[in-house]
């Protein structure tokens, strides 16, 4: 059966506008997905998914009820506040407190469309805030739709391979570039998506005292929240450990906190900002030319950016969201314990892999322990590149994506562990061993 047909797989890949299966590193996420599916129903071979991070969880049902209560009470016909519904601000400003320490004002808790639509929303504002700062600085490797967002507005891009600048070098590297007073903002991921890498309380010390001397504003995405499983004593809500966040180091600083992964609601796209109260007020004459106001950073933020691109986030879903965020602070949604389950996979995956001659990527966190298992994980095989691999496995149904995607300078694929059930482990270890045998001596 494997490797799989090569005219089928080409066929498909044209399909979909590339010309064979050696394009397909350069293929989106989304795209690729259309691709594995097709070639999916074309051979009738069930593909090991590690593309595309679909929580692997059952929604809280918690949320749903929220929903459809208020869908029956009414909420359908009405457009939401912008702002957000009292309840959502009221539990989001908890939860933030409940688990970060943080105390963020009602006020300054905004719904909006997925972290997805928040980073937009972010970066378009982060262009605007001052005509001498048009970059914003990515932590590589990082989720790759997010610089693809600056290349929409037009947004200039600057990163850092984090892999290589952990502890004391971080600061080092970070003080050049914001040296230049062209950096507006930064924006990484923690745990970071790919490499699963976790920035330590000294690095996020480093860049907190960093952006506040420079004035750069963090966009902190906290997407995998709590989801650093190698201590076991975090998710107690108002206890510490909490998240680690620069928000302790720093008051210009956005948090992005998602409602996809840690109650599994991906498809309602319901997330928050959590935007710093001194950010919140801070005057930008730049904002104010632009749109012909006091040039509040909260007001521009809300009333201009995010309503150009939605009248709102889904009524139903903000109930949804409020009634989740307040059972997790009185501890009737373990969802630590819950997203747990990605960890087991992802030990039991990386396992299977480093048994059959690939290797894990970005395998090392500060300090030199290991990385933790999560959600994401890195791998690679010999000294292939991220394309190359990728272009072999997709022969053998076993789809990821590419390193290079998300600007990592190290090369290999990126793998989600969220969508494979334990029935598919030895299909994954009968097909990456005769993917091993296929290619151990080339």
């Amino acid at each position: 059966m494997f490797p799989l047909n090569k005219e089928i797989v080409d066929a498909t890949c044209i399909d979909f506008g590339l010309r064979n299966a050696h394009e397909l590193g350069s293929a989106s996420i989304r795209q690729l997905v259309g691709v594995v599916s097709d070639i999916e129903r074309a051979t009738g071979v069930e593909f090991i998914h590690m593309e595309l991070g679909n929580p692997g969880l059952a929604s809280e049902t918690i949320g749903i009820w929220a929903e459809h209560e208020a869908l029956l009470r009414g909420c359908g016909s009405k457009y939401p506040l912008i702002t957000g519904i009292p309840e959502l601000k009221h539990w989001g400003s908890e939860f933030v407190r409940a688990f970060t320490g943080l105390d963020i004002p009602d006020e300054c808790i905004v719904p909006c469309v997925g972290s997805m639509q928040g980073a937009f929303a972010l970066n378009t504002t982060m262009k605007q805030i001052d005509e001498e700062r048009n970059t914003v600085l990515f932590l590589d490797p990082c989720f790759p739709v997010q610089k693809q967002q600056c290349k929409v507005i037009g947004v200039n891009v600057d990163s850092i391979d984090v892999g290589d600048f952990r502890g004391e070098a971080l600061k080092t590297e970070l003080e050049k570039h914001f040296k230049t007073g062209k950096i507006a903002a930064m924006l990484y991921s923690n745990p970071n998506n790919p490499s699963w890498m976790c920035l330590t309380e000294r690095e996020l010390e480093i860049i907190g005292r960093l952006a506040t001397k420079y004035n750069v504003i963090v966009m902190e995405d906290l997407a995998y929240f709590d989801m650093d499983f190698r201590d076991p004593k975090r998710g107690t809500p108002y206890e510490p450990p909490y998240q680690p966040t620069v928000g302790k180091y720093t008051n210009n600083v956005v948090h992005m906190i998602s409602c996809s992964k840690m109650f599994a609601y991906a498809g309602q796209r319901g997330a928050i900002l959590a935007v710093n109260p001194y950010l919140a007020k801070r005057i930008y004459p730049a904002l104010g030319k632009r749109y012909d106001n006091d040039g509040q950073f909260l007001r521009n933020l809300i009333y201009i950016i995010l309503y150009s691109l939605s009248s709102g986030v889904t009524h139903s879903v903000q109930y949804g969201m409020a009634a989740m965020f307040r059972a997790a602070c009185q501890g009737q949604i373990p969802f630590v314990k819950n997203t747990a389950e990605y960890a087991r996979k992802a030990h039991r995956i990386k396992e299977i892999m480093t048994n059959n001659g690939f290797h894990i990527v970005y395998d090392k966190d500060a300090d030199g322990q290991d990385v933790g298992d999560g959600f994401f994980f890195t791998f690679g095989y010999k000294d292939w590149t991220g394309e190359q691999l990728l272009n072999k496995l997709i022969y053998y149904g076993v789809s990821a994506i590419s390193l290079s995607s998300t600007g990592a300078v190290r090369e290999g694929m990126r793998g989600c562990a969220s969508a494979i059930r334990d029935d598919q482990f030895p299909e994954l270890e009968k097909r990456l061993a005769k993917f091993n045998e296929d290619y151990q001596s080339q």
